[in-house]
């Protein structure tokens, strides 16, 4: 496994190897990896001969505030895991690489960047969707695959790629859970014990909501009421957001009739966690 941490480097490997007609696979990541994101490296390695790591904290997608400093950083524990998944190359280039002195080009999604995180991070999804396009330019995949923890993204990403008719597959993996249920996240090493054990309120209240949708409650309202209630009820959790949103166009949804994300932010202390599931009414026989 080679690391890259040149752009130019990195087109060329790129180059050759589509020249030996070779499909290249890529996932994005902002590093310091856990076994989610093996997963992803797992799916890219079935769609394609050669598999890409990006490993870059985007400066541009942490808004203001944020934990861009602290964020976890280690680049060999990074390379081991991708190692063990086979990952080819691991793309790991340094700030100035990717935003040289007079950078002054972004690309942006509007409609459906504007709800949930859209809303509580403004900028957020310009980051990301500036930065992934680069990362298509610069390793030149055939697919890319994104995790579904981040379902505002993903939506995003495929919109982008969708509306500039940009020649990738984007492939999506469902979250990938710890045994007590916790969405696998980086951020999670940077809980305290007491802080963790409060994350589980999180997947439970999802289940709940999944559980009040299969004994037939359809009410946005009751479904977001007795969520919110569970997650508030946790000591020190602070919402950012909790919603039913259409999982296509965004759109607050009011009643359960067909796909609905739930989605929701939360704070528990200083780290920022986000989770999601499609509830799903089951279908009635007429």
């Amino acid at each position: 496994m080679r690391i890259i941490e040149s752009i130019t480097e990195m087109q060329q490997q790129a180059d050759a190897w589509r020249r030996e007609e070779k499909r290249i696979g890529l996932v994005p990541t902002l590093g310091y990896l856990h076994a989610g994101h093996q997963k992803l490296m797992e799916a890219a390695r079935k769609h394609a001969d050669v598999v890409v790591m990006s490993v870059f904290v985007n400066p541009t997608q942490f808004v203001q505030g944020e934990d861009f400093e602290l964020y976890p950083r280690d680049l060999d524990h990074d390379a081991r895991l991708g190692n063990e998944v086979g990952v080819d190359v691991i793309f790991a280039p340094q700030v100035a690489e990717m935003y040289p002195d007079g950078y002054q080009t972004h690309v942006e999604v509007t409609r459906i960047t504007l709800p949930l995180c859209g809303r509580h991070r403004p900028g957020h999804f310009r980051g990301v969707t500036t930065v992934v396009t680069k990362l298509f330019n610069i390793v030149k995949p055939h697919i890319a695959v994104f995790g579904e923890k981040d379902f505002q993204q993903l939506a995003v990403v495929r919109r982008m790629v969708r509306d500039l008719s940009m020649d990738v597959k984007i492939l999506s993996h469902p979250i990938v859970r710890e045994t007590d249920g916790l969405a696998m996240s980086s951020r999670n090493t940077l809980l305290t014990p007491e802080e963790r054990e409060q994350a589980l309120l999180i997947n439970r209240s999802l289940r709940e909501a999944q559980a009040l949708v299969a004994g037939g409650v359809r009410s946005a309202e009751e479904i977001l009421d007795r969520v919110r209630s569970r997650v508030s009820a946790g000591k020190g959790m602070n919402v950012d957001y909790i919603e039913l949103r259409d999982p296509e166009s965004f759109e607050e949804v009011a009643r359960i009739s067909g796909p609905a994300l739930l989605a929701m932010a939360v704070r528990i202390g200083k780290t920022r966690l986000i989770d999601n599931c499609v509830l799903q009414a089951a279908v009635e026989s007429p």
